[in-house]
């Protein structure tokens, strides 16, 4: 599960890993890993229907995102 302040969340299915040496000898390749990105949708500062991904000034950052994992 995860829960976050963000509007979006982007899916990195790690197809482009390549060898990438890991922990206690481990390499990952192609499609060896995933991550969620909460984060903002893409291309959101050029369409006004979606929420503003502009900070700064009066308006500061501060988003939270929690991973829940249950077996």
């Amino acid at each position: 599960r995860v829960s976050t302040t963000q509007p979006g969340v982007q899916f990195y299915s790690g197809n482009f890993l390549d060898a990438v040496a890991g922990k206690v000898g481990s390499v990952y390749g192609r499609n060896g890993g995933f991550c969620l990105e909460t984060q903002h949708y893409p291309d959101s500062p050029n369409h006004t229907e979606f929420p503003s991904a502009i900070f700064g000034g009066d308006r500061k950052y501060k988003e939270m995102a929690v991973y829940a994992f249950d077996w």
